[in-house]
């Protein structure tokens, strides 16, 4: 199973989480290897600016998720089928509209994770 880097406490103060699946990293670990959930369609890795505008540091509460696929509250987050990891409870932002067209293209809705499209 694979597991994204847990931050440290010493470099909390710069985490972003991204906009799509809500994982929680440094800056650094986006540059270094991307979104582990997401890459394939937020093509972070290396690149500073689309960290910039796909992560944010606008997010409330934080979530380990050690066992995503029998968590209820990985289930209740959306994050059953993504990697072991630190997750925030709601970002705010919305993903930018070129990514949004992706996901529509491959018939994916996206569903913004600052909680205001309840189900």
């Amino acid at each position: 199973m694979s597991t994204a880097a847990i931050p440290s406490q010493a470099r909390s103060k710069q985490l972003r989480a991204c906009l799509l699946c809500s994982i929680i990293q440094h800056p650094a670990d986006f540059r270094k290897g991307g979104c582990p959930n997401c890459e394939e369609i937020m093509q972070m890795k290396g690149s500073p600016d689309r960290i910039g505008v796909c992560t944010t540091t606008q997010f409330d509460g934080i979530i380990a998720v050690i066992d995503p696929e029998s968590s209820w509250v990985a289930r209740w987050q959306r994050t059953s089928k993504y990697v072991r990891g630190m997750y925030a409870v709601r970002v705010k932002g919305r993903i930018p509209e070129e990514v949004e067209v992706e996901l529509e293209s491959r018939g994916i809705k996206y569903r913004p994770r600052d909680q205001t499209d309840q189900d």
